[in-house]
């Protein structure tokens, strides 16, 4: 059997965490069976589906090195399909027209509260006569179709993850709605247990790997398949991505979406990495670390876990911190540039390039995300800086001036400057001043940065002398310390 998997995500938002962690696994057991992965649209929700949705969607699988090996394909260009496939159970006897108006729905609920009972459909149309039918429609009142569900049938499915799991027909809340409502004899828009039906059959999905959420539409599409006569595909629902709190990750909890991990400088690759882990556990002996084809070829269900995931965010941080500690300069560098350019430094980046490249491989070993490194190389953008409350404190202890007069004098009879020459200028001062190193290099850093602490002194201090830029702070922090 050749494997074909599907994600068929709805384009009424951005690429949700949890959605993205279906398609890992989807894609990562398809890559295992040397199978195929699938994109679908489900976007017969036209009130609430947007194309800029669909194309974050398309934008965060690709970022994430998810790619698919069919479509996208739309749900709403497929109606044709889903109808024919609807007329198909009605004319079968498997499917009826149900004429039940609003208020009388909500009559027969409200009974049903009112006797202790658990709100369902009571199939009351599902046996109407022809002319029951006809005077329905004569009133003009528009019809849904019904899916017929026997309350005394057992459904059970071996699912990949769960086990062996059962449901009872009258569990399930009465005859399904399938279509929406349509006036005569039209069929009015599908609706979502029915159409994925359809899809899955038509596309030859194999298994359906999906959130334990959707484990109550499961028993409702097994009737659904079996119904149209197709073969059931094998089922295996993943756990749920929790809070801290334990309760299922949602926008209430801030950062859920695929482009807002982007945008806070999170690597596609740490993202990916981390989304498996999020409910599968490797072998034993491999490490945490690993890319989407090193998970492809160990992973299977029998290491996915039924309970849920809580997210983690120190865990999420330390991961993307390794992709960025290893990660080589050029690249780091092509990966900050947009965040200094958001940040509205003005620089010249193209012909600076390998200053730039200097200023990645400093920070590289400090970060856990991208973001950060606008605030840490703030001060090497921007050719005057203020001085923090702690950096004012140092600057106006005693001794301090003569330091920074000392450094720049020694600077003024400098040629160049390297990191063995200023190593060397600085030994030079603290001799002249029977001072120590370690006394001169905090006040060298608060002057030059206007903080008290930062990345390597010396190396932020050759970045700043190759922009010039060094004299000038000295300057500022010798007006400030004779304040």
């Amino acid at each position: 059997m050749v494997v074909r998997v599907r994600i068929a995500p709805s384009p009424t938002g951005n690429l949700h965490i949890g959605t993205a962690r279906t398609a890992v696994f989807n894609w990562l057991f398809a890559h295992h069976n040397n199978g195929q992965f699938i994109l679908r649209i489900e976007d017969t929700d036209l009130e609430r589906s947007r194309p800029e949705f669909t194309q974050n969607i398309l934008d965060g699988l690709t970022w994430l090195g998810l790619t698919w090996d069919e479509g996208p394909f739309f749900q709403s260009k497929r109606l044709d399909l889903y109808r024919k496939n609807v007329q198909v159970l009605l004319d079968q006897g498997l499917a009826y027209r149900a004429y039940d108006t609003p208020e009388e729905l909500d009559a027969m609920r409200e009974a049903q509260k009112a006797r202790g009972e658990a709100p369902r459909y009571d199939n009351r149309h599902r046996h109407l006569t022809p002319e029951q039918q006809a005077a329905f429609e004569a009133e003009g009142r528009p019809s849904v179709i019904r899916f017929m569900i026997d309350d005394e049938q057992e459904i059970s499915w071996n699912d990949l993850v769960r086990g062996k799991v059962t449901w009872k027909g009258r569990d399930l809340g009465g005859d399904m709605v399938i279509a929406r409502a349509a006036s005569g004899q039209e069929v009015g828009q599908p609706l979502y247990n029915f159409v994925v039906v359809v899809d899955d059959i038509d596309m030859g999905i194999s298994h359906i790997i999906r959130g334990e959420d959707h484990i109550g539409n499961t028993p409702k599409q097994i009737l659904l398949y079996q119904a149209l006569g197709a073969q059931i595909p094998e089922f295996g629902h993943t756990p749920l991505i929790l809070n801290e709190k334990g309760a299922k990750l949602s926008k209430r909890d801030g950062v859920t979406s695929i482009s807002e991990f982007q945008q806070m400088g999170y690597t596609a690759a740490a993202i990916a990495n981390y989304m498996t882990l999020l409910g599968w556990s490797p072998p034993e002996g491999m490490n945490e670390i690993f890319t989407l084809e090193e998970a492809a070829r160990v992973f299977g269900f029998e290491r996915v876990n039924k309970a849920g995931a809580k997210f983690d965010w120190d865990k999420l941080n330390w991961l993307n911190s390794q992709y960025l500690h290893s990660m080589p300069t050029a690249e780091l560098t092509d990966l900050l540039i947009p965040y200094w350019q958001a940040a509205e430094y003005k620089f010249d980046w193209a012909a600076n390039r390998p200053w730039l490249e200097q200023v990645a491989a400093l920070i590289g070993p400090s970060l856990s995300r991208l973001d950060e490194a606008v605030a840490m190389t703030r001060y090497l953008f921007v050719e005057t800086v203020g001085f923090t409350e702690d950096a004012i404190k140092k600057l106006r202890q005693d001794g301090s001036v003569a330091i920074i007069e000392g450094v720049m004098d020694a600077l003024a009879g400098s040629e160049s400057l390297s990191e063995a020459s200023a190593q060397d200028l600085i030994r030079q001062v603290a001799t002249r001043l029977g001072r120590k190193e370690g006394q001169l290099k905090p006040v060298l850093r608060v002057a030059l940065t206007g903080e008290t602490r930062g990345p390597d002194l010396i190396q932020s201090w050759l970045l700043l002398h190759q922009r010039g830029w060094d004299t000038i702070r000295l300057r500022a922090a010798l007006e400030t310390a004779q304040g």
